[in-house]
This record gives structure tokens, sequence and C-alpha cells, in this order.
């Protein structure tokens, strides 16, 4: 299976969604973008990406990737990711095909083959790595299923189940294997992301989020930052200004009601957030909506 093969099967499905307005298979779809972006923050699930064509820059905290065509890219936690489209035009838009992660089916998985495989030392949660044909080669069989429902209601899970379980044996699957592994540390501050996500806009108590995820403060504070690349409090803050950036552009009717939506008390201090995290104030944003 070649890239460009892949990459053609993926423009037929692009164009299927396009048409259909949203998704044809359950798992997977097409991202693509026909101009260079700005920096964009958005928060991603656990998913698995392949750059079929085109460049992008991602990061989170002190983690970094740069993705070129044939690079595969693996989120496994939730994350507000910062990205930046490097490469792309009309003639050859940035394609990228991307899959979501089930950890339902990871946890089945690993409860099979746990014994063959070990946690990773030094792993992180946006791992990227060339593709490697074991991974892409039942991607293929999973895409050409887009033309016939049948197959794709009986067969997908099963090719769905193989691509989970190459990816959980792969070498960019370290942070996977941390997660599954029972009271490992990246399982206990995954405890710890979903308490924050459903609580972002409240005040953050480090040791109530410590207490969740069962360490000491110091403890957690640590592992936090290694799991995710950042701090517990700026976890929160990029949460906050994500939200905060789609309600300004949804028109939402001022900076402060944006802020305040979000948890912040000052609209001076979420305005000074705001310009920080996205090189604009909040009221270019807002004034985009109109």
């Amino acid at each position: 299976m070649s890239l460009e093969h892949l990459n053609r099967l993926a423009m037929v499905l692009a164009a299927k969604e396009a048409k259909a307005s949203g998704r044809i298979l359950p798992a997977a779809h097409i991202f693509q973008r026909t101009e260079i972006t700005s920096f964009e923050a958005v928060v991603y699930n656990p998913v698995i990406c392949l750059i079929l064509q085109g460049r992008k820059e991602m990061s989170i905290g002190r983690q970094f990737v740069e993705l070129n065509e044939g690079d595969m890219l693996l989120v496994s936690h939730d994350l507000p990711v910062v990205s930046k489209i490097t490469q792309a035009s009309a003639e050859r838009p940035y394609r990228a095909l991307i899959f979501s992660l089930d950890l339902s089916v990871l946890r089945g998985l690993y409860e099979q083959v746990g014994e063959a495989v070990s946690a990773r030392d030094h792993a992180t949660s946006l791992t990227a790595s060339r593709a490697d044909p074991a991974w892409t080669e039942p991607m293929e069989r999973y895409l050409k299923l887009m033309n016939a429902s049948m197959d794709a209601q009986v067969l997908g899970p099963m090719i769905l189940k193989e691509i989970h379980y190459r990816l959980l044996l792969s070498p960019i699957g370290g942070m996977l294997r941390n997660l599954l592994s029972v009271d490992s540390h990246a399982s206990r501050v995954a405890k710890s992301i979903q308490w924050i996500r459903a609580r972002f806009r409240e005040p953050l108590v480090v040791g109530e989020l410590a207490q969740v995820a069962g360490m000491s403060p110091s403890s957690f504070h640590e592992h936090f930052k290694s799991v995710t690349g950042t701090t517990p409090l700026q976890y929160q803050k990029d949460l906050r200004m994500i939200e905060a950036r789609t309600l300004l552009e949804r028109g939402v009717p001022s900076v402060s009601f944006a802020g305040f939506e979000v948890g912040y008390e000052s609209p001076t201090q979420f305005s000074r957030d705001y310009s920080r995290k996205f090189g604009c104030s909040p009221k270019h944003h807002l004034a985009r909506a109109s």
C-alpha cells in the first residue's frame, strides 16, 4: 500500500463526507485545508492522525511535534493542543486521516496481550513517528468500506480492532500502554483530566486534584506535567481559552460575557490571558463574528 493510494481513497471519502454533511465511516474522517493557518487551539480526544499531504505543527506545553507527509500522530489523552498548518494550497491541500480511539477496545486488547507488552518510560501523550505499513494497511481496508454499508457494519469493527491492536503494540503506543496499565501514573492523570474538563469554569485546587489522582500534591504535579507537557493550572486555562474563543466567534454579547462564562472574574485578566494565548485580543475574534 502506498501513501498515494491511501490519499486517493481519502479524497473520495472527503467528497462523500462533504456531500453527506457528516461522517460516512463511524470512526474515521478526513480533515483538509487549502491554505496555511495561524495558530489554532482545540481540545483533542484520543486519536491517531495520518498526514497524507502537507505539513503541520502541534504543541502542548513543552511537547512539540512537526508532522510531514507520511507521519503518524498519536494523542493518548484529552489535550488542549495548539496547532498550525504550515504547508497547504488550493492545488495541494493539507489532508489528514483521523481515527478516533476507543479506550474500551484498547482495554480489552490490553487484557489479552498485557503480559506481552510493557509500559514505557518517558512516553508522552503527544507522539509522532513515520507510519508503518502494519498500521496503514488495515486503514486502507477500512476506507474501502465506504462503498459497502453492509461490509462496514459487519467487517468494520474487526478492522478497527486490528488498527487498535497494531497501535497498542507499536513504538508510539507507549503512553497508551502506560494509560491502560492498572493504577499507573498515566491512568491517574487521566482521571484528573476528566475532573478538570467537567469543572474547568470553577476555581482549581491542586490538592483536590491530587486526591482524585491518589497522589501527593508534589508527585501529582510532577506526573501531570510529565504526561501532558503542561501544569494543571495551565491545562485549565487552555480549556477556558478554547471555550472562550468558540463563544466569541459565535457572537456573544461582549468580551466580558465570554470571560465570565468560562470562569474569569476579571475582564482585564481574561483579555490579558487571551491575547497571550492567541496573539490577538478577544475583541478581534468577537469582531469577526459580526
